[in-house]
């Protein structure tokens, strides 16, 4: 598979192009998380992996939502249905095996938490196209709704690790069966270095995969001229 879907360039400012890596799988920067996250592994060996869609919050009531009570036992019901929903949710992903956890929309501090708990590392608000990079990867099939977490539906890498890249952490797969991707993890001590090692890099990538794909090859450097030349010097005799 040559999409270029596979393949993922990071750039992380500081240090010397010399530091620049590839990771044989994918890579993404760690996201935004609540307290909690420190306490989770940050290391897993073949674990499964479940996408999702899906936020893992409790959410505020929407600007001017009414709720009628007749009395304080009610609202009690009303707030312990919420919290009842919430745990739902998270006691499946818990019991359908997945050590990783990971989705494009938020996992707030509750879910955070609970996750710690039980060893399980999530990642919240991660990017659409690393989502889809992963899924590619693992074999992970991106869920929006719970209520049917089956095992066709998590993926699986043979290595997960968290990472310290200059100032930032990434959050490394490993090992994925499904297909062979990679990431470039660039860095420099300029970003319009960067900026251009980046283009010279695709320019690089789409070269190869041109040459893959056609096998006619037209020379460069006047070699085309050259033998054009040499044919009518013959063709004059």
């Amino acid at each position: 598979d040559l999409s270029l879907e596979l393949i993922g360039i990071k750039k992380v400012p500081g240090g010397s192009m010399e530091d620049s890596f590839l990771v044989e799988g994918v890579a993404f920067k760690k996201t935004f998380s609540y307290a909690g996250f420190e306490q989770q592994p940050k290391s897993f060996e073949n674990p499964k992996v479940l996408l999702l869609n899906h936020e893992l919050e409790l959410k505020a009531e929407k600007e001017n939502a009414e709720v009628k009570i007749e009395n304080p036992e009610q609202y009690q019901a009303i707030v312990d249905a919420e919290w009842d929903i919430i745990y739902d949710k998270l006691n499946k992903i818990a019991e359908s095996g997945a050590k990783i956890v990971l989705s494009v929309c938020p996992i707030g501090d509750l879910a955070t938490q609970f996750f710690a708990d039980r060893d399980i590392f999530c990642a919240g608000r991660v990017g659409k196209e690393d989502a889809r990079r992963i899924g590619k990867a693992t074999g992970a099939k991106i869920q929006t709704s719970l209520n049917r977490i089956t095992p066709d539906v998590l993926g699986v890498c043979g290595k997960f690790e968290e990472i310290q890249v200059g100032n930032e952490r990434y959050n490394i797969f490993k090992e994925c069966p499904q297909s062979k991707t990679a990431t470039i993890v660039l860095r420099g001590g300029a970003e319009q270095y960067i900026e251009e090692a980046e283009r010279s890099l695709h320019d690089a990538i789409m070269i190869v995969r041109r040459a893959i794909t056609h096998s006619s090859i037209v020379p460069g450097g006047g070699a085309t001229e050259m033998e054009l030349s040499r044919h009518l010097h013959d063709f004059s005799r």
